[in-house]
């Protein structure tokens, strides 16, 4: 089984050395990395040149964003089963990819699994919050539900049959897409009880007091294009679940 792991950037210079050897260290090895760049001016470039031959696909090119640089990925990629990894971030351990392509293998009806992530100061590393999923199912996510999208690994045809991120919904895109492939279209997905990314803060929806409006506001626009019922009261719920995440 080909698993594509698709990383996408732009000036990621920061943690882009961290990010790629955390995916070159894995111990399965048949692995398609893809690496999206959006133009960057700082030495991101220099950094991937430098991990050539560790990446199968790779372009620089100006884009519309983030979703569309993983649409993009996803467009080149040839495996079986598709994943993403932000530069900012690592795989939590050298047997992730094992792990996810066992939980395929062994349950070959799944159409995709995710499991656990921890958010992480940039330097330290220290560990702000725990996301510990779980099995879930479709009023799960009409409850205000989510898997942690950095942990979501999907069969390549699920993006055939139902589409890409979409790009209109901002920095909501990756709710969007999963509301409609686990609610809408009930995809068959199994919860993997493994630590698989560590995730450092300051994603683009978190900058400011308007970044996180416009991310509540597309949250909303998703729920009610995906015809969640009492989409306010949902995505209230969504918000405040995640205070139960932060470490003690």
């Amino acid at each position: 089984m080909k698993i594509s792991l698709i990383t996408v950037l732009y000036n990621g210079e920061a943690f882009l050395k961290e990010c790629i050897e955390s995916v070159i260290h894995q111990t399965y090895k048949n692995i398609e990395y893809i690496v999206i760049d959006g133009g960057s001016t700082d030495r991101s470039l220099s950094i991937i040149n430098h991990y050539k031959k560790h990446i199968n696909y790779f372009i620089s090119e100006k884009d519309k964003g983030l979703y569309d640089a993983i649409n993009k990925g996803i467009s080149v990629s040839t495996g079986d089963v598709v994943g993403i990894l932000n530069a900012d971030d690592v795989l939590a351990g050298e047997y992730v990819i094992d792990q996810i392509a066992a939980a395929f293998k062994q349950n070959p009806d799944i159409d995709g699994t995710y499991g656990d992530l921890n958010y992480v100061y940039p330097v330290s590393l220290k560990i702000i919050r725990k996301w510990k999923s779980r099995q879930a199912n479709r009023h799960d996510i009409k409850s205000g539900w989510m898997p942690a999208h950095p942990t979501l690994y999907l069969k390549k045809n699920l993006f055939e049959k139902h589409g890409n991120y979409a790009l209109d919904m901002g920095t909501a895109a990756d709710y969007d897409l999963i509301l409609r492939f686990f609610h809408t279209h009930e995809i068959n997905a199994l919860y993997l009880p493994v630590l698989m990314v560590n995730m450092r803060t300051g994603g683009v929806s978190n900058k400011s007091i308007k970044s996180l409006l416009a991310a509540f506001m597309n949250d909303y626009k998703s729920l009610k294009r995906n015809k969640i019922p009492f989409s306010l009261f949902v995505l209230l719920k969504k918000k405040f679940s995640k205070l139960a995440q932060f470490k003690k």
